[in-house]
């Protein structure tokens, strides 16, 4: 081979090996990533991703497989999907290590990939974990942004989980968020408690962080008869929505259904507990060990279709997350939802649990499995409470918090950022 033709294939090699600059100049266009969850079964980035696509930008999000969605790449509401293998879950230092690290090389290999075949100004990245701000560093020098999507406050999720505010996994988490602030250009945030973080724990300037609710779209959550055949013969129904795990406090339900039955006497009340998660199984034995399982139902995780028939028969919802620094500062999904569908609530007292549900609620003391239930039961014994609080709550959804009014803030700040850079 002549040394010309060596040159020549050497460039094509190292070509091939590149970053190539794609021409964006005629268009916005994002790259989404997020860790935890498959797209669309991620309720909050599929709505921040399809929205953006409606209003005209061109949108790619790299996520895990899982929850059904398994396919390498779909194109969705024109939003380029691409899914890799979900990490195997880590368990201690190593395991995490292993997990994260795993989990970064694929974000990396796609975000190339992307870049090169739909092209994007800015990584949105969406925790937990604080770490994706890493895979946007490597596009820097492309021109290319980095945008906090904050859902999770990691280092009380992981107070929540292990009861620890200390030692190196605790500051660990410190870490990664302020250096995950610290790279990012703006920041989205689900509430003024996360607001407050980002400024005073993440340095933000508050004019870069934007409060961007993860409101519900009412067109998903259809008001439909009730299906009195659920209640097992039972006069009222106690519905739950959401994720089965350690700090969602489901063992209060069940310790609240058995002071109702047992010191209450009353025995006229089902209750059906909608959804999936680690702690499934584990509070189903519960249940059984509480003679519980002829008034209690753990549907594990449904399609919307039966999730809507569960939540539209019950007469009051609950949201049993219990106190702590993650639940207290936390938008929970559920309340908002049980909003949608005028559903009463019974909640333990949080922040922003009572921030978002005002007086559609009543609050039992936090962590408090016995006021939860007196004011369960005082709910149901009052039909016109219940019907003023399903009025205040679905105004409340319709006029300020559903995806409709909430999504405007994600539109401002991408419009004036893109602006701001001519495009």
């Amino acid at each position: 081979m002549h040394d010309t033709d060596r040159l020549r294939s050497w460039r094509l090699k190292y070509n091939s090996h590149r970053i190539k600059t794609p021409d964006t100049s005629m268009d916005r266009r994002i790259l989404i990533i997020v860790e935890n969850l498959p797209v669309p079964f991620d309720t909050r980035v599929w709505q921040e991703a399809s929205t953006l696509a409606a209003n005209g930008y061109t949108v790619s999000v790299i996520c895990p497989k899982g929850k059904g969605y398994n396919a390498d790449y779909e194109c969705i509401n024109n939003v380029h999907i691409y899914r890799h293998n979900l990490p195997k879950e880590g368990n201690g230092a190593i395991g995490y290590a292993r997990e994260y690290l795993s989990a970064l090389w694929q974000e990396y290999r796609l975000a190339k990939l992307i870049y090169k075949k739909h092209g994007f100004h800015v990584i949105h990245g969406c925790n937990p974990p604080d770490n994706i701000y890493m895979v946007a560093n490597f596009f820097k020098n492309k021109g290319v942004d980095y945008v906090f999507d904050h859902h999770d406050i990691c280092p009380e999720l992981y107070e929540a989980k292990f009861g620890k505010k200390s030692g190196l996994f605790y500051q660990s988490q410190l870490w990664l968020e302020r250096n995950t602030y610290k790279h990012c250009t703006f920041a989205f945030v689900t509430n003024q408690s996360y607001q407050r973080i980002a400024i005073e724990r993440g340095g933000m300037s508050p004019d870069k962080v934007h409060i961007l609710r993860s409101g519900p779209k009412l067109e998903r959550l259809v008001i439909r008869e009730p299906k009195p055949e659920i209640k097992r013969g039972r006069r009222f129904m106690i519905g739950y929505l959401g994720v089965i795990g350690q700090q969602e406090g489901i063992q209060y339900m069940l310790q609240a259904a058995k002071y109702i039955r047992e010191s209450m006497h009353r025995d006229d009340i089902f209750w059906g507990i909608v959804g999936g998660g680690p702690h499934l199984e584990e509070l189903k034995r519960l249940c059984k060990d509480m003679q519980l399982d002829d008034i209690v139902e753990f549907t594990g995780r449904v399609d919307d279709n039966k999730m809507l028939d569960y939540l539209n028969t019950a007469d009051v919802c609950v949201n049993s997350d219990e106190y702590n620094d993650m639940n207290d500062k936390s938008t929970m999904n559920k309340v908002l939802e049980y909003m949608a569908l005028g559903k009463p609530i019974v909640q333990f007292d949080l922040t922003e649990g009572r921030y978002s549900a005002q007086e559609a609620s009543l609050y039992a003391q936090p962590n408090d499995a016995v006021d939860l239930a007196k004011k369960i039961v005082y709910l149901l014994d009052n039909p016109e409470q219940r019907e003023q609080m399903s009025r205040i709550g679905r105004d409340r959804i319709i006029n300020q918090l559903s995806w409709d009014h909430t999504s405007k803030a994600l539109l401002r700040a991408y419009d004036d950022y893109f602006k701001k850079r001519n495009l």
